[in-house]
Parts: structure tokens; sequence; C-alpha cells
């Protein structure tokens, strides 16, 4: 299935709700001051976030001059969305070298451990040679998931003794891929909560062993959030960005969501690019970001 196709069909949920509605404000004969008032309400309950909104409604209303349609201004307001997300997106992965790692972080239950065998087979797809580091060491079932996840999926996974040192996992995963001339490192680390200060300077030292170890490394840091949770993910990734510098978003779960908004408020508020959509659940639902393809599939009036 097409890239485009797959990104349509995951948010079906998402256009049939909020933004079916504001495309249906654009099918009206005029606009109103009726119509900027419900396209704010609208915004803020899609999880645009209020200030993204308020600027999204003042440049929209900047652009208005009198006799502008409502497909006019439709049009206008998907150009704002597309810009706003263009302006922070950059390149995956970006460069050429021996050995790329990839850090992936995020909560528990926000979907990272099937975001990352996702990640693992489109590596595969574009003729990477693939390992994973198990460094979510607190538990057990952790490590056996994700060596399933590697299993099905057919790659290599250094996989530790429960309380093993995540940073010795990650030591140990680069010599492995040094030694198996494996070219793509994808790192899994404990599920923690954002407001837990200890487990999150852990992440910091994780990221400091890969940095001795590969130059530059690691080369992304992707944090899984989940787009059911709405506003909550902006708080998460707050708070990841800061501790761990955050290059870049998975969005899971998108499938899932009536609301596909937070896209606009993580991008506006904290610079950050969404990277990866999971628009399902098999491991094959898995599409690179595209801003333009994304906005047009919520304001689809034909799906």
């Amino acid at each position: 299935m097409a890239i485009g196709k797959k990104l349509q069909d995951s948010l079906t949920k998402t256009r049939r709700s909020f933004f079916g509605r504001i495309v249906g404000l654009f099918q009206q004969e005029t606009i109103t001051e009726d119509t900027w008032d419900e396209l704010e309400m609208l915004l803020v309950q899609a999880d645009v976030g209020a200030s993204t909104t308020m600027e999204l409604v003042e440049r929209l209303r900047a652009q208005a001059k009198p006799g502008t349609s409502p497909t006019e201004l439709r049009d206008a307001l998907k150009r704002e969305l597309v810009q706003m997300l263009e302006a922070v997106q950059r390149p995956y992965l970006a460069g050429e070298r021996m050995l790329h790692v990839i850090l992936v972080v995020g909560v528990n239950g926000s979907g990272k451990t099937t975001s990352i065998a996702k990640l693992a087979r489109y590596h595969q797809e574009r003729g990477d040679k693939v390992l994973l580091a198990a460094a979510d060491t607190f538990r057990a079932a952790a490590i056996d998931q994700l060596a399933i996840w590697a299993e099905r999926v057919g790659v290599g996974i250094v996989a530790p003794q429960p309380g093993a040192d995540p940073g010795a996992v990650v030591y140990d995963a680069i010599r492995a891929c040094q030694s198996r001339g494996a070219n793509v490192l994808i790192v899994d680390t404990a599920g923690r909560l954002h407001t837990k200060y200890n487990l999150m300077q852990e992440l910091v030292k994780v990221r400091a062993v890969a940095q001795k170890q590969v130059h530059r490394a690691p080369h992304e840091t992707l944090l899984v959030l989940d787009a059911t949770t709405g506003q909550n993910a902006l708080l998460q990734a707050r708070s990841f960005a800061e501790k761990v510098q955050v290059s870049g978003i998975v969005l899971a779960k998108l499938d899932s969501t009536a609301k596909g908004g937070i896209v606009f408020a993580i991008a506006h508020e904290l610079g950050l690019p969404v990277q990866f959509a999971a628009t399902g659940e098999s491991v094959e639902d898995w599409a690179p970001f595209e801003p333009a393809l994304f906005v047009d599939a919520l304001f689809d009036e034909t799906a």
C-alpha cells in the first residue's frame, strides 16, 4: 500500500470527527464571526492547543478580506498547517556513517516496543543490517517482548539478564554491531514516566555511553508518543526534550485517535519534527511523516 494511502486510512477517525467538522465549516456560503469562533473551538478540541490555535486564527484573519470565500479560507488554513510542520522538518539520519545509533525513548504503554519493530523493518527494507539493544532492563517482560519482535522481523538483538546496567548493554551492543557488520543500532530504553527525575537521569547516562563509543551518537533520539493521549503527549515531549535532546517524534496509534491536532502543537510549541507515524497494528503499518500528505489526509472530503 502506498504511503499516502496508509496515512489517509489511519486518519479515518480523525477525519470523521473534529477535522470533518472543520471541513464542514468551509462548506457554508459565507464567513461570519460565528465561523471564526467555531473554527477556534474545533481546533482546540482537536488537540491543536490553545496558543497554536490562537496564532493560526490570527494569521487567517489577517489573510481574509471582504469577499474571501470559505473555500479560499480552507485552502489558506491548509497552507498554514503545512508550513507549520515543514518549518521544523529535517531529514532523518542525514549523513553517511559506518554505524547509525538510534535511541528510542517514551513512557510505558506508548507503543514504543512495537514502534521499534516497525522501525527495524523500515531499515531492513532500505537494505540496512539492523541490531536491537534491549536496554529496558528493569522488566524481564520488556526484554522478552523485544526478543519476540526481533525474531519476527528477523534482526539480531543484544538481550541481557534483567537488572543489567543499561549503559553496559548499549556498550555491548555497539561492540556487537562492529563485529557483525551491522550499520543500524536501535536501542530500546525503559518506559520511564517523564516525571521521574532519577530514571530520566539514567537516560542521560545511556546517551553518554553511546556518545563516547561512536562519534556524535546517538544520531537520532526518537520519542514515541501515543497519539490518543492528546495534550499529555505535549507535556511528555517537553520533559523528554529537556533531558535527552529529542531529535524527532514517532506518533504511535495514529489510527486509534479521533484527534490529530497534537502534531501541530508539538511542531509549533516545541519545534520538534514528527519523523514517523504508526498507521496500524501490523509491522508494515509504518510511514515516514510527510506534512503535505498528512494535512491533505485530514481535509480529504472524498475518503
